[in-house]
Protein backbone atom coordinates (compact mmCIF):
# COMPACT_ATOMS: atom_id res chain seq x y z
CA UNK A 1 0.00 0.00 0.00
CA UNK A 2 3.51 2.81 -0.18
CA UNK A 3 2.23 3.26 -3.52
CA UNK A 4 -1.47 4.80 -2.72
CA UNK A 5 -2.02 8.18 -1.36
CA UNK A 6 -3.52 9.65 1.25
CA UNK A 7 -4.75 12.78 2.58
CA UNK A 8 -6.44 13.58 5.94
CA UNK A 9 -10.10 15.90 6.40
CA UNK A 10 -9.76 19.62 6.59
CA UNK A 11 -10.30 21.58 9.65
CA UNK A 12 -14.21 21.55 8.18
CA UNK A 13 -14.63 18.14 8.05
CA UNK A 14 -17.93 16.82 8.65
CA UNK A 15 -18.34 13.67 11.03
CA UNK A 16 -21.13 11.06 10.71
CA UNK A 17 -21.52 9.27 13.86
CA UNK A 18 -21.60 4.76 13.20
CA UNK A 19 -25.05 4.94 14.45
CA UNK A 20 -26.33 7.04 11.73
CA UNK A 21 -24.69 5.76 9.17
CA UNK A 22 -26.59 2.43 10.52
CA UNK A 23 -29.80 3.83 10.10
CA UNK A 24 -29.19 5.07 6.74
CA UNK A 25 -28.03 2.19 5.47
CA UNK A 26 -30.98 0.60 6.83
CA UNK A 27 -33.37 2.33 6.04
CA UNK A 28 -32.56 1.92 1.76
CA UNK A 29 -33.34 5.64 1.35
CA UNK A 30 -30.77 7.46 -1.04
CA UNK A 31 -32.32 10.86 -0.81
CA UNK A 32 -32.21 10.68 3.00
CA UNK A 33 -29.03 9.73 3.25
CA UNK A 34 -27.79 12.76 0.96
CA UNK A 35 -30.28 15.43 2.59
CA UNK A 36 -28.85 14.36 6.03
CA UNK A 37 -25.29 15.08 4.65
CA UNK A 38 -26.48 18.44 3.43
CA UNK A 39 -27.96 19.11 6.48
CA UNK A 40 -24.45 17.74 8.08
CA UNK A 41 -22.50 20.01 5.85
CA UNK A 42 -25.00 23.39 6.35
CA UNK A 43 -25.60 23.05 9.65
CA UNK A 44 -29.47 22.66 9.67
CA UNK A 45 -29.14 26.80 8.00
CA UNK A 46 -31.23 27.09 4.93
CA UNK A 47 -34.71 26.57 3.39
CA UNK A 48 -36.17 23.26 1.67
CA UNK A 49 -35.68 25.28 -1.72
CA UNK A 50 -31.91 25.55 -1.23
CA UNK A 51 -31.55 22.28 -0.36
CA UNK A 52 -33.91 21.54 -3.01
CA UNK A 53 -31.53 23.54 -5.29
CA UNK A 54 -28.21 22.64 -4.39
CA UNK A 55 -29.22 18.94 -4.09
CA UNK A 56 -30.67 18.75 -7.39
CA UNK A 57 -34.32 17.62 -6.01
CA UNK A 58 -37.74 18.79 -6.16
CA UNK A 59 -38.85 20.06 -2.79
CA UNK A 60 -41.12 17.54 -2.04
CA UNK A 61 -38.58 14.95 -2.77
CA UNK A 62 -36.72 17.24 0.29
CA UNK A 63 -39.43 17.52 2.82
CA UNK A 64 -39.90 13.51 2.26
CA UNK A 65 -36.20 12.96 3.19
CA UNK A 66 -36.81 14.50 5.89
CA UNK A 67 -39.58 13.42 7.43
CA UNK A 68 -37.74 9.88 7.08
CA UNK A 69 -34.74 11.07 8.79
CA UNK A 70 -37.26 12.60 11.52
CA UNK A 71 -38.39 9.13 11.84
CA UNK A 72 -35.30 7.61 12.43
CA UNK A 73 -34.25 9.88 15.12
CA UNK A 74 -31.31 11.81 13.51
CA UNK A 75 -33.02 15.32 12.97
CA UNK A 76 -35.76 17.09 14.74
CA UNK A 77 -38.53 18.29 12.06
CA UNK A 78 -41.35 19.41 14.22
CA UNK A 79 -42.41 22.58 12.53
CA UNK A 80 -44.19 20.67 9.12
CA UNK A 81 -45.50 18.01 11.87
CA UNK A 82 -47.33 21.03 13.74
CA UNK A 83 -48.51 22.94 10.55
CA UNK A 84 -50.06 19.39 9.56
CA UNK A 85 -51.74 18.75 12.43
CA UNK A 86 -53.15 22.01 12.21
CA UNK A 87 -54.60 21.45 8.89
CA UNK A 88 -55.65 18.21 10.05
CA UNK A 89 -58.14 19.95 12.81
CA UNK A 90 -59.39 22.58 10.64
CA UNK A 91 -60.10 20.25 7.67
CA UNK A 92 -61.20 16.78 9.78
CA UNK A 93 -58.97 13.18 10.26
CA UNK A 94 -58.65 12.44 6.67
CA UNK A 95 -55.29 11.53 5.14
CA UNK A 96 -54.29 13.27 1.50
CA UNK A 97 -54.99 11.23 -1.76
CA UNK A 98 -52.40 8.72 -2.58
CA UNK A 99 -51.77 7.00 -5.85
CA UNK A 100 -50.67 2.80 -6.36
CA UNK A 101 -47.21 4.42 -7.77
CA UNK A 102 -46.84 6.20 -4.24
CA UNK A 103 -46.82 2.92 -2.75
CA UNK A 104 -45.35 0.81 -4.56
CA UNK A 105 -41.77 3.11 -4.80
CA UNK A 106 -42.39 3.24 -1.15
CA UNK A 107 -42.24 -0.60 -0.87
CA UNK A 108 -39.42 -0.81 -3.01
CA UNK A 109 -37.36 2.58 -2.05
CA UNK A 110 -38.09 2.51 1.89
CA UNK A 111 -37.20 -0.49 3.96
CA UNK A 112 -38.58 0.50 7.14
CA UNK A 113 -42.22 0.84 5.94
CA UNK A 114 -41.23 -2.85 4.36
CA UNK A 115 -40.30 -3.76 6.99
CA UNK A 116 -43.45 -2.30 8.77
CA UNK A 117 -46.12 -3.82 6.03
CA UNK A 118 -44.53 -6.99 7.49
CA UNK A 119 -44.95 -6.64 10.80
CA UNK A 120 -48.30 -5.61 10.95
CA UNK A 121 -49.87 -8.41 8.69
CA UNK A 122 -48.02 -10.55 11.08
CA UNK A 123 -49.42 -8.84 14.31
CA UNK A 124 -53.13 -9.00 12.78
CA UNK A 125 -52.51 -12.48 10.77
CA UNK A 126 -53.62 -11.26 7.56
CA UNK A 127 -52.29 -9.36 4.37
CA UNK A 128 -52.97 -6.31 3.76
CA UNK A 129 -55.20 -5.08 1.13
CA UNK A 130 -54.06 -2.33 -0.89
CA UNK A 131 -56.41 0.13 0.63
CA UNK A 132 -54.89 -1.28 3.92
CA UNK A 133 -51.73 -0.43 3.11
CA UNK A 134 -52.63 3.04 2.12
CA UNK A 135 -53.87 3.89 5.48
CA UNK A 136 -50.92 2.10 6.82
CA UNK A 137 -48.60 4.44 4.56
CA UNK A 138 -50.22 7.53 5.79
CA UNK A 139 -50.27 6.65 9.58
CA UNK A 140 -46.47 6.45 8.48
CA UNK A 141 -46.18 9.00 5.97
CA UNK A 142 -48.78 11.66 7.03
CA UNK A 143 -49.41 11.32 10.60
CA UNK A 144 -45.00 10.88 11.21
CA UNK A 145 -45.10 7.98 13.64
CA UNK A 146 -42.30 6.16 13.75
CA UNK A 147 -42.38 2.29 12.66
CA UNK A 148 -41.59 0.88 16.17
CA UNK A 149 -44.90 3.20 17.23
CA UNK A 150 -47.08 2.49 14.92
CA UNK A 151 -46.22 -1.31 15.93
CA UNK A 152 -46.88 -0.83 19.50
CA UNK A 153 -50.50 1.19 18.50
CA UNK A 154 -51.55 -1.79 16.42
CA UNK A 155 -50.65 -4.37 19.38
CA UNK A 156 -52.88 -2.16 21.53
CA UNK A 157 -55.37 -2.28 19.10
CA UNK A 158 -55.10 -5.79 19.10
CA UNK A 159 -55.65 -6.12 22.99
CA UNK A 160 -58.60 -3.55 23.84
CA UNK A 161 -60.35 -5.18 20.26
CA UNK A 162 -63.58 -6.76 21.58
CA UNK A 163 -67.08 -8.25 20.15
CA UNK A 164 -70.01 -7.19 21.70
CA UNK A 165 -69.94 -10.67 23.65
CA UNK A 166 -66.59 -9.95 24.91
CA UNK A 167 -64.72 -12.28 22.68
CA UNK A 168 -61.44 -11.06 20.99
CA UNK A 169 -61.60 -9.14 17.67
CA UNK A 170 -58.83 -7.78 15.29
CA UNK A 171 -59.10 -4.67 14.73
CA UNK A 172 -59.48 -3.24 11.07
CA UNK A 173 -56.72 -1.16 9.86
CA UNK A 174 -59.33 1.58 9.46
CA UNK A 175 -59.77 1.33 13.52
CA UNK A 176 -56.55 1.54 14.06
CA UNK A 177 -55.65 5.22 11.81
CA UNK A 178 -58.45 6.36 13.63
CA UNK A 179 -56.35 5.59 16.94
CA UNK A 180 -53.65 6.89 15.19
CA UNK A 181 -54.98 10.40 14.89
CA UNK A 182 -55.45 10.04 18.90
CA UNK A 183 -51.72 9.18 19.82
CA UNK A 184 -50.33 11.93 16.92
CA UNK A 185 -52.49 14.72 18.81
CA UNK A 186 -51.25 13.55 21.81
CA UNK A 187 -47.52 13.84 20.34
CA UNK A 188 -46.92 9.63 21.04
CA UNK A 189 -43.83 9.83 19.10
CA UNK A 190 -41.40 7.02 20.97
CA UNK A 191 -42.16 4.26 22.96
CA UNK A 192 -41.91 5.69 26.04
CA UNK A 193 -44.18 7.94 25.45
CA UNK A 194 -46.29 4.87 24.26
CA UNK A 195 -46.50 3.56 27.25
CA UNK A 196 -47.33 6.38 29.15
CA UNK A 197 -50.10 7.56 26.79
CA UNK A 198 -51.37 3.63 27.58
CA UNK A 199 -51.64 4.11 30.92
CA UNK A 200 -52.99 7.42 30.71
CA UNK A 201 -55.85 5.73 28.22
CA UNK A 202 -56.16 2.52 30.61
CA UNK A 203 -56.71 4.93 33.63
CA UNK A 204 -59.57 6.84 31.35
CA UNK A 205 -60.54 3.30 30.43
CA UNK A 206 -61.32 2.56 34.17
CA UNK A 207 -62.78 5.80 34.93
CA UNK A 208 -64.95 5.57 31.74
CA UNK A 209 -66.33 1.75 33.04
CA UNK A 210 -66.91 3.04 36.35
CA UNK A 211 -69.19 6.47 35.49
CA UNK A 212 -71.35 3.62 33.55
CA UNK A 213 -72.08 1.51 36.26
CA UNK A 214 -73.31 4.30 37.84
CA UNK A 215 -76.06 5.26 35.64
CA UNK A 216 -76.53 1.60 35.84
CA UNK A 217 -76.36 0.92 32.12
CA UNK A 218 -74.68 -2.37 32.57
CA UNK A 219 -72.48 -4.29 30.29
CA UNK A 220 -72.96 -2.50 26.67
CA UNK A 221 -71.04 -0.16 24.99
CA UNK A 222 -71.85 3.36 25.33
CA UNK A 223 -73.37 4.94 21.65
CA UNK A 224 -70.53 7.42 20.25
CA UNK A 225 -72.94 10.36 21.68
CA UNK A 226 -72.82 8.89 24.89
CA UNK A 227 -69.43 8.08 25.19
CA UNK A 228 -69.09 12.00 24.48
CA UNK A 229 -70.82 13.07 27.42
CA UNK A 230 -68.88 10.69 29.61
CA UNK A 231 -65.75 12.15 27.91
CA UNK A 232 -66.63 15.31 28.53
CA UNK A 233 -67.53 15.04 32.26
CA UNK A 234 -63.93 12.88 32.53
CA UNK A 235 -62.37 16.19 31.22
CA UNK A 236 -64.03 18.79 33.59
CA UNK A 237 -62.79 16.46 36.47
CA UNK A 238 -65.78 14.77 37.86
CA UNK A 239 -65.35 11.00 39.10
CA UNK A 240 -68.28 7.79 39.09
CA UNK A 241 -69.22 9.04 42.79
CA UNK A 242 -70.13 12.59 41.56
CA UNK A 243 -71.55 11.91 38.29
CA UNK A 244 -73.93 9.26 40.75
CA UNK A 245 -75.37 12.03 42.29
CA UNK A 246 -76.01 14.02 39.22
CA UNK A 247 -77.68 10.78 37.97
CA UNK A 248 -80.06 10.56 41.00
CA UNK A 249 -81.19 14.28 40.38
CA UNK A 250 -81.66 13.23 36.94
CA UNK A 251 -84.14 10.50 37.63
CA UNK A 252 -86.03 12.29 40.17
CA UNK A 253 -86.67 15.03 38.10
CA UNK A 254 -86.82 13.20 34.20
CA UNK A 255 -88.12 9.98 35.27
CA UNK A 256 -85.35 7.94 33.75
CA UNK A 257 -81.63 8.87 32.29
CA UNK A 258 -81.80 12.23 30.21
CA UNK A 259 -78.29 12.78 29.11
CA UNK A 260 -78.46 16.52 28.22
CA UNK A 261 -80.28 17.05 31.26
CA UNK A 262 -77.89 15.69 33.23
CA UNK A 263 -75.45 16.93 31.12
CA UNK A 264 -76.24 20.43 32.18
CA UNK A 265 -76.65 19.65 36.20
CA UNK A 266 -72.44 18.51 35.48
CA UNK A 267 -71.40 21.66 33.59
CA UNK A 268 -73.36 23.62 36.18
CA UNK A 269 -71.29 22.00 39.14
CA UNK A 270 -68.21 22.88 36.52
CA UNK A 271 -69.08 26.36 36.39
CA UNK A 272 -69.49 26.85 40.14
CA UNK A 273 -65.87 25.11 40.97
CA UNK A 274 -67.99 21.86 42.01
CA UNK A 275 -66.52 18.19 41.15
CA UNK A 276 -66.02 16.20 44.17
CA UNK A 277 -68.74 14.80 46.59
CA UNK A 278 -67.41 17.08 49.53
CA UNK A 279 -67.44 20.09 47.08
CA UNK A 280 -71.12 19.67 45.57
CA UNK A 281 -72.13 18.71 49.22
CA UNK A 282 -71.34 21.70 50.40
CA UNK A 283 -71.71 24.13 47.74
CA UNK A 284 -74.76 22.58 45.69
CA UNK A 285 -77.21 20.38 48.06
CA UNK A 286 -80.75 20.84 47.73
CA UNK A 287 -82.18 22.38 50.62
CA UNK A 288 -83.98 20.74 53.31
CA UNK A 289 -87.39 21.39 54.79
CA UNK A 290 -86.28 23.34 57.19
CA UNK A 291 -84.11 25.41 55.37
CA UNK A 292 -86.88 25.67 52.94
CA UNK A 293 -89.32 27.17 55.54
CA UNK A 294 -86.17 29.79 56.44
CA UNK A 295 -86.06 30.63 52.87
CA UNK A 296 -89.15 32.90 53.10
CA UNK A 297 -92.17 30.24 54.54
CA UNK A 298 -93.26 30.57 57.89
CA UNK A 299 -93.23 27.34 60.17
CA UNK A 300 -96.78 25.78 60.94
CA UNK A 301 -98.02 26.85 64.23
CA UNK A 302 -98.90 24.12 65.93
CA UNK A 303 -101.47 24.85 68.82
CA UNK A 304 -103.29 26.67 65.74
CA UNK A 305 -103.62 23.00 63.46
CA UNK A 306 -104.80 22.04 66.69
CA UNK A 307 -107.59 24.29 66.83
CA UNK A 308 -108.58 23.88 63.36
CA UNK A 309 -108.51 19.94 63.41
CA UNK A 310 -111.39 20.72 66.75
CA UNK A 311 -113.62 22.87 64.60
CA UNK A 312 -113.26 20.57 61.53
CA UNK A 313 -114.16 17.60 63.60
CA UNK A 314 -117.31 19.65 64.94
CA UNK A 315 -118.59 20.11 61.96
Amino acid sequence: MSDMKFSLPGPDAVTVSGQAIDKLVGSGDGDAALVYLYILRTQGAGTLEQAAGALGRTRDAVSAAMSCLNKMGLITYDAPRRAAAQARLEQGDELPEYTAADIERCMRDNLAFRELVGEVEKALGKVLSSDDTTRLFGIYDNLGLPPEVILHLVNYCIVCGRNRDGTPRTPTVRYIEKAAYTWERAGVFSLDRAEEFIKELEGRRSASSAIRSALKIGQRELSPTEQRYVDSWLDMGFGPESAEIAYDRTVLNTGKLTWSYMDKIMNNWHGKGLHTVDEINRGDSKPTRSQAFQKGHAAPNTEELRRMERLLGNL
